[in-house]
This record gives C-alpha cells, structure tokens and sequence, in this order.
C-alpha cells in the first residue's frame, strides 16, 4: 500500500479542495469512515471551517447518533462483534433521514440525530433543510458494504496490529468486527480517499492500495 505523507493541516486543505470542486447545484454527501481509534468525527469537525471559508454550508452528522434501541442492539449481549457488525447501526433511518434527503431531487431536509444510545431514546432533534451544494460530513465506523449512498467516501485506515494497540482495553472486543469488515466491505478498496494514519500525528495518503 503506497502512500504519500503529509501533514495534518495539509490533509484538510486537500479533502476540503476535493469536496469543494464538486458541482454546486446538488449536496455532497461525504462519509469518513474509521474505527473510533482513527478519530473520524475529528476529522469531520476540522473539515467544517475550511469548507465554509470555500463558501459550502455544511452540516455534520454522526453515525453514532443512529443507532438501532438498546433492545435490539444489545439482544445478543453487549459483546458481541458480530451485532456489533451487522446489527448496531440503523440503516434504514440514516437513508430516510440523512441521505435520502439529499438525492438528486430530493428535499434537502434532515434530522441531524435520532437516538440517544446513552439514554437509549430518542432526541428529539429538529430537522434542518440544506440548501443545493451544502455538504454533508458524516463521520462513523463499518460504513461500507451497507448500500449507504455516498457521494465521497474517506476512509481511515489502521494496520490490524496498530488497531490493536490503539483500541481501547473496554472496546477489545469489537476488534473481531472491524477484521471482518476489511475482509467483506473491503473499505480500502472502495473508498474514494484512503488515508493511513497509524501515527495521527504523520497521515499518509494512499496512492496505491494493497491487495
């Protein structure tokens, strides 16, 4: 897998040009994808300013706030990697309320969050309509390999063992889950960006993924 390094603040600049130059009269949907050990929801907020300072309103997202309820999430315990992997994340409402919304023709209006996992119901959020060309950040983890329609897709990518090391003692168990998914969703392969960040502090774009 080669990849050509750069700094974080030159990471920004280039995924907000990359976002910026697409065409204006349709929202641009853009998911970054990542293990929490990646920190994908930092990347997402970094990008807000920048993108607006490209005249893009923006919106951010997060997948966590579209969870499934406790019951269902949790029916097979609340360890177990391959609900984790299949069962966690509500499809169904991220299409309806996020980005179905923002399909060619589509209404633009969207409900920033549905569910409070923490106090397992829902928050009552407000909707909020998106003009043509705003953009969507959507930050989340095992986003691929779900018929999620993206129009970008930044995926943060770890080495298994660097993974390991970075993931937190409580979180261990979902390590299962995130192999699965690069083996089925292959999100190095299907992602538009790839970018390395096994040091945080030295991302690395790819160039030219793996096998």
């Amino acid at each position: 897998m080669r990849a050509r390094p750069v700094s974080p603040p030159l990471l920004v600049e280039e995924l907000a040009d990359r976002i910026a130059s697409a065409p204006r009269p349709s929202w641009v949907r853009v998911a970054l994808d990542g293990a929490p050990a990646t920190d994908p929801g930092r990347l997402a907020d970094d990008l807000v300013d920048p993108l607006r300072l490209r005249g893009r309103e923006v919106l951010r997202v997060s997948a966590s706030d579209f969870l499934r309820p406790a019951s269902l999430r949790l029916e097979f315990g609340r360890s177990d990697p391959d609900a984790f992997y299949t069962d966690w994340l509500d499809t169904g409402a991220l299409i309806r309320e996020v980005l179905g919304p923002l399909e060619p023709g589509g209404t633009g209006r969207v409900l920033p969050a549905l569910w409070d996992s923490a106090r397992d119901r829902a928050t009552r959020a407000p909707y909020v309509t998106l003009p043509p060309g705003a953009v969507l950040l959507l930050d989340g983890t095992l986003l691929l390999g779900r018929d999620l329609p993206f129009d970008l897709v930044v995926h943060l990518w770890l080495s298994e063992a660097a993974l390991a090391r970075r993931t937190l003692g409580e979180h261990r168990w979902r390590l299962p889950a995130y192999t699965r998914y690069e083996h089925e969703a292959r999100p190095s392969q299907v992602a538009d960006i790839v970018v390395r960040v096994e040091d945080p502090r030295h991302p690395a774009v790819v160039t030219e993924p793996g096998s």
